[in-house]
C-alpha cells in the first residue's frame, strides 16, 4: 500500500489556509508555499521517507516543540509519517506562531 502522499500535504495546507485565510500560494526557498503578509508562512512537502512541515522559522519550531513528542525535527522542519502523524494541535501551533512571530516583525 502506498502511502497518500499528494492528499496528505494538500491536507495539512487546506489546514493552514483554515487557520490563517489571508493566506496565499507562493514559493519560499524553492518549495510551493502560503504566504502571509509577504512572508512564507509555511511548506508542506512530501519526502522519501514521509514528510516535512516547514515554518521557516527556527524559533516557531522551538517554540511548540512540546506538542511534537517525538517527532524528528531541525532546525527549521518537523519530519512526520502517516505511521506517526503530525498532531493536528501541534500543526495549529506552528500556523498560530509563526503568524505571530510575522506580525510582531512587520508591525515592530
Amino acid at each position: 500500500m502506498t502511502e497518500p502522499g499528494p492528499a496528505t500535504v494538500a491536507a495539512w495546507m487546506s489546514r493552514a489556509r483554515e487557520l490563517e485565510p489571508a493566506s496565499i500560494n507562493g514559493v519560499s526557498y524553492g518549495m510551493p508555499a502560503l504566504l502571509y503578509r509577504g512572508k512564507p508562512l509555511v511548506a508542506v512537502a512530501q519526502t522519501a521517507t514521509g514528510y516535512s512541515v516547514y515554518p521557516f522559522s527556527g524559533a516557531v519550531v522551538a517554540a511548540v516543540a512540546p506538542l511534537l513528542g517525538d517527532l524528528k525535527r531541525s532546525k527549521g522542519a518537523v519530519a512526520f509519517t502517516d505511521a506517526r502523524p503530525l498532531p493536528r494541535e501541534a500543526f495549529d501551533a506552528l500556523i498560530r506562531t509563526r503568524c505571530a512571530e510575522i506580525d510582531a516583525a512587520l508591525d515592530g
